[in-house]
């Protein structure tokens, strides 16, 4: 830290009472509000696609268009906030993501609802790092670690409510309000933090634009994000589209490494890679959340595929993550002042395997309590990881370099969370396929297939072959689970490459 920024840190005091109750609400309220996005419009586009007259297919860049966005402004947040002020670059954020969300509401047409998507994504990516940086700022030093778990459970809890909230509102309401929802989230976070944190403004520098570093990481990352969103779609390696933009984003990332490692004022703070626990952190970080979010969206597929959920039951399903998600969260907390955090790391991980482990061992005939115990047992481990892991990150940076820090951690996490959900759905559908086709070799064709006698003459080969398609789907996610049981497991053992801290984690700065 330098002796600029204690002079700046030293005008603003922690919060205390009330204020610091409003002002936890309303920045976890921001990154709840952001993260949320990033699933509620999955299970409604089906039906936005219907209402403007286009193909599911297309629909998806409904989806693309903001995970790109989104994962471009992230990484910049720490630039921004020199440039601008955290809290100025907050609050102004918010009002745009809202103005967006109201105009993504009201598009009547694939172009407009593309373009006004690509603008939230713009100004949601900031509000993710900075609403943690922020929440250290106002609470005690000796109570950051409460302040991480906090943003840490809005992490989690939100991708459980977006399927939830989107399969409700596209089942019941229009689909525009999945949206629209945001004004009032965005109204609430924008004024609160403004009124209570206009007078804690950052110190403001001026820097040139590194236009280079910043057009190849745009090029880098809608590249990349474009061959993830239709590789699956388009079978992978055998589009040109897949192997343009995978040729694209390798050129452009190499490049991008090279340019920001030479350039005396990077877009891309990459000197973070040289803290040993920040990289450790956020590689275990993005290991463990590609897993973990590679189950979220498998899990409502399979409800709704298989099990004849609508998307409104199969939110439900999962929501029972968010009990043990909203207990354990503080309680992590607490543990880090007191206990190795490579240990709390550790236990997550294992609490996260012995529930893909239960899901690994699951039936067709398994009832909505089966799905919904495992993800009970889920929400206990998913905090120790995130909240330990975030908090270690940014434990030996200097304040000057949180933002930076955070902003970079985020931005490999989402990438990782894109990853995990397109390398899930094609391990998925492929052992669906293998799993077919080892039932279907094992039938003997001479044998005679019983159905009922209230079916037609006819029908029962369609019958039984919907059977054999329930059953390799089923057999799939199986696969997929215990494959995922032993994965996480093997993640475990990378943070111990991590050092211990000094002292407990209690000493995040500021």
């Amino acid at each position: 830290m330098t002796a600029g920024e204690s002079e700046v840190r030293a005008d603003h005091p922690p919060l205390a009472g009330g204020s610091l109750v409003m002002a936890a609400i309303a920045l976890s309220l921001g990154n709840f509000m952001v993260v949320l996005d990033t699933t509620i419009a999955n299970v409604a586009m089906p039906t936005i696609s219907g209402d403007l007259g286009i193909s599911t297919s297309e629909g998806t860049w409904i989806i693309t268009a903001y995970a790109v966005a989104e994962a471009i402004t992230v990484p910049l947040t720490g630039w921004l906030a020199r440039r601008f002020g955290e809290v100025r670059l907050f609050t102004a954020c918010t009002i745009a993501f809202v103005l967006c969300s109201i105009l993504c509401g009201l598009s009547g047409s694939l172009t407009f609802l593309v373009l006004f998507r690509i603008l939230q994504g713009f100004a949601g990516g900031p509000l993710i790092p900075l609403s943690s940086t922020l929440l250290i700022s106002v609470f005690p030093k000796a109570k950051a670690n409460i302040a991480l778990s906090i943003w840490g459970l809005m992490t989690v809890v939100a991708p459980i409510f977006g399927p939830i909230l989107g399969g409700y509102i596209s089942d019941n309401f229009h689909w525009g309000w999945i949206f629209y929802i945001n004004t009032l989230f965005g109204a609430f976070v924008g004024a609160t933090s403004w009124i209570l944190l206009r007078n804690r403004e950052t110190r403001i520098e001026r820097s040139r634009i590194d236009i280079v570093g910043l057009a190849l990481l745009i090029l880098f990352v809608s590249a990349f994000q474009v061959m993830l969103d239709k590789g699956r779609e388009l079978d992978w390696f055998e589009s040109r589209l897949i192997v343009g933009s995978a040729i694209t984003a390798g050129i452009a990332l190499i490049l991008l490494i090279v340019w920001e490692l030479t350039d005396d004022e990077p877009v891309l703070d990459l000197s973070l890679f040289r803290s040993r626990n920040w990289l450790i952190s956020t590689i275990t970080l993005a290991l463990m959340f590609g897993l973990f979010f590679g189950n979220i969206v498998l899990t409502p597929l399979w409800l709704q595929q298989m099990m004849g959920y609508t998307a409104t039951w199969a939110g439900f399903a999962t929501a029972p993550m968010g009990i043990f998600a909203v207990v354990t969260a503080p309680i992590v907390g607490r543990l880090l002042s007191k206990i190795d955090p490579r240990l709390i790391v550790t236990y997550g991980m294992v609490v996260l395997g012995i529930s893909f482990d239960m899901r690994a061992h699951l039936t067709a005939q398994a009832d909505y309590w089966h799905v919904a115990g495992a993800m009970l047992v889920l929400g206990a481990g998913v905090p120790a990881c995130l909240v330990t892991l975030t908090s270690l990150g940014v434990a030996d940076l200097p304040a000057d370099r949180v933002a930076a820090g955070s902003g970079l951690q985020n931005f490999i996490r989402i990438m990782a969370m894109a990853i995990g959900a397109s390398l899930t759905s094609t391990y998925w559908e492929h052992m669906t396929k293998a799993s077919r086709a080892e039932l279907v070799s094992t039938i003997d064709p001479s044998a005679g297939l019983s159905a009922p006698a209230s079916l037609p003459t006819g029908a029962s080969l369609p019958v039984f072959s919907r059977v054999v398609d329930g059953q390799a789907v089923m057999l799939g996610t199986n696969d997929f689970f215990a494959m995922a049981t032993i994965l996480i497991l093997l993640f475990a053992g990378v943070i111990w490459l991590a050092k211990r801290p000094k002292g407990p984690l209690k000493q995040v700065s500021h």
